[in-house]
């Protein structure tokens, strides 16, 4: 067996370390790397199964022009041809490039360095633009610099910590864990969220605030600070610049009763979180996407910054206000440059800044302002001024908010590449040329994590078919366009050591970032990097901030009036994620076991809602925005505020026809970063009642869904699954059916159908539908599809005799049922979680289902009782 490799896992934020050994042409065991300081071996779900997510199966792995497979070469030229002819006619400003968070660092510096030192304008945004800017912007208005100034050993430290606008339980399950290890030594969690999450449910005090409120929450609690003598003044005299009006500004609606109001949530509630504040010093305040993807975010950070630095509760162990990124590589695409807004290792465009980084790279042009941040960037496509645009490892036309205008833009740009490791996405759909990039196991660099922490991402298989590093792809097109010097790259540690220096070159101290002494030792230091962090543990711990004066700034923030629903479109709608996705699927979607949990996009319904709009649980429903429409499956909440919708991101045009969020998300930004609002967009729900219901079961893979009212792709061993209803169109939703030997039976009165298809002695397919009768649970079916013979009683879905029903998987680590989750509690009389674990193993892997189980023992014990 081959040895184990150390690399870094390819979802979010935390920057898991991972042993991962090959065990075959595209196959690997995966597990935690217990030497790597972000998560200590552990694992969450997506990580545990990344494993599964290795094949080729979907890949772009070869240059396509057109639909027509194309030579690297004549791809390249071509890219490098219409881009040149482009700036030649229209200027740089004619040119984008839009990248993501899933470019490894290398390929992040690459792609700065030809658009801003080279073609000349800072017209390159990343989809990080859409998750964690605001907090960019938030530290910039504060330190003076893009600087987190925590670690993930503050957890370890704290004895309060603060959870604002983050699921962590699903998000950040390594983290969450070790927040509920300090909590399980006594700390206190506050979780503040509009809604109650698995995560808020385990918390020592949950606020459902009104969306949009957390300015008026944290200007309250700063007031509340102040009239209790926890304001620290020497701290603020010391190292703090204090407009002269903050304080009388601060004061006005920041009184307790005048925030409640304006949240939402109990007196009693409020006065609680904001007495366990200011009587524990060790705090860490830790937010996420509930605070940055607003109309107001980075408003909303600085209130947090705020009260951290008023307080003294930064550059201390234990105290610090925590931003927690979403993807792998956003703090690494924020140290290079990626944002529009900045330019190059944690730079801005200065004059002093541009002309030294223009000095460093010896370039003909420098980008001397900010460039198109990602919401203007398409509707300047779509207005024509964009004439060129080149999506890296992203697809805009599912994540963009009013995706239908961003779609429109794209079919109407003269010349659009995409580089991607899918052959067929949303928004390769409209590329002129499409590139094969390489994909996770298969790329070599570096990745930064949310608390500064640099890991190396290693490669495990070889590039498969003609897919090329993303470094690769961008360097090829700067040579042909005739910077061959400049762009002279062998392998991608000659640009982690360009990087490298850069940070350092005439740094004269200000900028923190500086990667000191990471580009010594050559090729084979690289090869052998360990994790190391830049900065200290806390960067601003001698009370120095990287502005002019070495003061941080007090930003003052007033709460926004806050609309009243409106008449036609009466509900606020939320957006986020599931548990065990990511993204748009691309990978996770691969994955079997990661669809148990959710395996349909759902729409989150308080009972109340539901019961005045005639909403069924189970049922579907139309959600409606100004922008567009989409249709999910039905989940009543009693997380849910009155008013009030949640919707999953996840689902694309590739794998349903329903579940389209990013259609009804408005492009509305933050003045300052640009980042979208996601999280508050006037709704409304209307119940959709279906002719017939049903599901199709394959041995193979569609080439789109099924066309039909609702269609949704669940990814199954052996196979594929497809949820449907429908209006009128069975026949067609029949003709999908292979070629082979039909088994048939059908139920008039109940208006049921069921089908299925054996080529040989295996079932190939199976259609189940019926009009008001029952459907059998999809589990047995499933199996069948690997099973070396077909069973008697396929027609009537179940295996012959009596069977167990386990129930929805709560547990994906350990496939484990709800039902079989309640009989242990019941049958062996268990009394907690660490209980139910020891019985039957759920919850002690990556311990996201530990929400679930509490709730789950909490039910079975009341009905005990």
């Amino acid at each position: 067996m081959a040895d184990a490799v150390r690399t870094t896992c390819a979802y979010c934020g935390v920057g898991c370390g991972i042993s991962a050994t090959v065990t075959g042409d595209r196959a690997v065991e995966i597990a935690g790397d217990p030497d790597h300081p972000a998560n200590r071996g552990k694992l969450c779900s997506k990580g545990t199964h990344l494993g599964e997510t290795v094949g080729l199966e979907g890949r772009l792995l070869h240059p396509m022009i057109g639909n027509k497979r194309a030579s690297w070469d004549k791809a390249l030229d071509l890219v490098a041809k219409r881009f040149k002819e482009v700036i030649a006619r229209h200027g740089p400003g004619s040119v984008a490039f839009y990248v993501s968070g899933q470019l490894l660092t290398e390929d992040y510096y690459v792609s700065n360095k030809l658009m801003k030192g080279f073609i000349g304008t800072a017209n390159i945004d990343t989809n990080s633009r859409l998750c964690m800017s605001s907090a960019v912007a938030g530290h910039m208005r504060a330190f003076g610099e893009d600087i987190v100034p925590a670690t993930y050993d503050d957890l370890d430290a704290a004895d309060l910590i603060v959870l604002v606008g983050s699921n962590t339980a699903w998000c950040h399950p390594i983290v969450y864990q070790r927040i509920r290890a300090r909590c399980d030594a006594g700390a206190k969690l506050v979780v503040i969220d509009p809604r109650r999450t698995e995560t808020a449910e385990e918390a020592d005090l949950h606020l459902a605030v009104r969306p949009g409120s957390d300015v008026a929450l944290m200007n309250g609690l700063l007031q509340h600070c102040r009239e209790a003598g926890v304001v620290d003044d020497t701290y603020l005299a010391a190292h703090v610049a204090v407009p002269a009006n903050f304080w009388d500004q601060l004061g006005e609606g920041s009184d307790l009763w005048s925030v409640a109001r304006t949240c939402e949530v109990p007196a009693a509630d409020l006065r609680r979180f904001y007495e366990l504040f200011a009587a524990t010093p060790r705090t860490v305040t830790m937010f996420s996407q509930g605070i940055n993807q607003s109309t107001s975010g980075t408003d909303q950070v600085n209130a947090i910054l705020n009260l951290h630095l008023a307080t003294g509760r930064i550059g201390k162990a234990g105290a610090a206000p925590f931003s927690i990124t979403g993807q792998p590589n956003a703090m690494g695409g924020r140290e290079v440059g990626g944002l529009a807004s900045t330019l190059a290792a944690h730079m801005d465009f200065a004059p002093e800044n541009c002309a030294r980084v223009q000095r460093f790279w010896a370039a003909p042009a420098i980008a001397e302002k900010p460039g198109l941040k990602a919401v203007d960037m398409f509707r300047a496509i779509g207005e024509g001024r964009i004439k060129a645009l080149w999506v890296m490892a992203t697809n805009p036309a599912v994540s963009m908010p009013d995706a239908n205008r961003v779609r429109a833009a794209l079919a109407a740009c003269p010349f659009v590449v995409v580089s991607d490791v899918i052959e067929k996405t949303d928004t390769g759909a409209f590329a002129h040329v499409r590139l094969p990039a390489a994909a996770w196991g298969e790329k070599d660099g570096t990745v930064t994590n949310s608390d500064r922490m640099v890991s190396r991402q290693r490669a495990l298989f070889p590039l498969p078919g003609e897919a090329m590093p993303d470094w690769w792809i961008v360097k090829e097109v700067a040579r042909r366009m005739g910077w061959k010097n400049a762009f002279a790259y062998d392998r991608a540690a000659d640009i982690w050591r360009e990087h490298c220096r850069l940070s350092t070159y005439d740094n004269d101290g200000v900028r923190l970032f500086a990667l000191s002494g990471a580009a010594q030792g050559g090729n084979a230091a690289y090869d052998d990097m360990v994790p190391f962090r830049w900065g200290s543990a806390h960067p601003f711990a001698d009370g120095r901030f990287s502005t002019n004066d070495g003061r941080a700034r007090l930003v003052p923030v007033v709460q926004k009036d806050l609309p009243e629903p409106l008449a036609k479109w009466p509900l606020t709608l939320n957006t986020g994620r599931y548990r065990d996705q990511w993204h748009s699927m691309t990978r996770t979607g691969l994955a079997p076991k990661l669809a148990r949990h959710r395996e349909e996009p759902l729409v989150e319904v308080h009972l109340d809602d539901a019961a005045r709009l005639g909403l069924a649980d189970g049922g579907l429903a139309r959600v409606e925005t100004p922008q567009g429409g989409s249709i999910y499956r039905v989940e009543l909440s009693v997380g849910q505020r009155p008013g009030e919708l949640f919707v999953p991101i996840h689902w694309t045009d590739r794998t349903s026809r329903g579940g389209r969020t990013g259609l009804l998300s408005r492009p509305l930004v933050d003045p300052v970063s640009g980042q979208p609002g996601f999280k508050r967009t006037p709704a409304s729900i209307a119940a959709v009642a279906p002719e017939w219901r049903g599901f199709l079961l394959l041995a193979h893979e569609l080439d789109a869904p099924p066309k039909c009212l609702w269609a949704t792709r669940v990814a199954v061993p052996s196979g594929t699954l497809w949820e449907l209803a429908g209006n009128c169109d069975i026949k067609s939703i029949e003709a999908l059916l292979p070629r082979g030997e039909r088994i048939e039976a059908q139920d008039n009165a109940r208006g049921t159908r069921r089908v299925a298809v054996v080529a040989g002695s295996r079932l190939a397919a199976a259609l189940f539908i019926t009009e008001s009768g029952e459907l059998p649970p999809r589990d047995w079916l499933i199996a069948q599809l690997s099973a070396p013979e077909v069973a008697p009683t396929l027609l009537a879905g179940r295996a012959p005799g009596v069977q167990t029903d386990r129930g929805p998987v709560i547990c994906v680590c350990f496939d484990i049922g709800l039902k079989t989750i309640a009989a242990a509690i019941r049958d062996q009389q268990l009394a907690d979680v660490a209980a139910i674990g020891a019985a039957i193993g759920a919850g002690t892997n990556c311990g996201s289902c530990r929400p679930a189980l509490a709730r789950i023992l909490a039910e079975e014990t009341s009905d005990a009782a």
